[in-house]
């Protein structure tokens, strides 16, 4: 079974093990409500769909099974609970600060994140540099 919970205004999804693992791919991320999402946590996800978040600014955070356990009773045992992700910090927080959760992100995905970059975002930053080069490419090569 799927265990499957939605926190502060469905801005974190919570799931079980291997998120979306069986499943195409390609078009899970998108198969998520857009934009109502900006982190799922769970102990694992299949690995397109893991890469597939950042590219569509979502945040994968993997937490340990007996961690995302915990969220859930308290999702289920506290009504209108909130966790907040602190990506430059790399923590998801309860409410009152008082559970701090720490989680691993690779740094260039945390950058493209924090600054709403996608492959195409990335591209455009370097639009000079690709007109410098094919501006020096028609002009070796007309």
């Amino acid at each position: 079974m799927l265990d499957v919970a939605c926190l502060e205004s469905a801005a974190i999804f919570l799931s079980s093990s291997n998120f979306w693992c069986g499943r195409p791919g390609e078009p899970a991320v998108g198969a998520l409500p857009q934009g109502a999402f900006k982190a799922v946590i769970a102990p694992s996800f299949a690995d397109i769909f893991y890469n597939n978040c950042v590219k569509n600014g979502l945040l994968p955070i993997v937490l340990n099974e007996m961690r995302v356990d915990q969220l859930f009773h308290e999702v289920n045992a506290f009504p209108g609970y909130r966790l907040t992700v602190d990506l430059p910090r790399q923590l998801v927080l309860t409410a009152d600060g008082a559970t701090q959760i720490g989680f691993d992100v690779d740094a260039h995905r945390k950058h493209c994140l924090i600054n709403g970059l996608d492959d195409i975002g990335q591209s455009l930053l370097q639009a000079d540099k690709i007109r410098a080069f094919e501006a020096r490419r028609r002009a070796e090569q007309p």
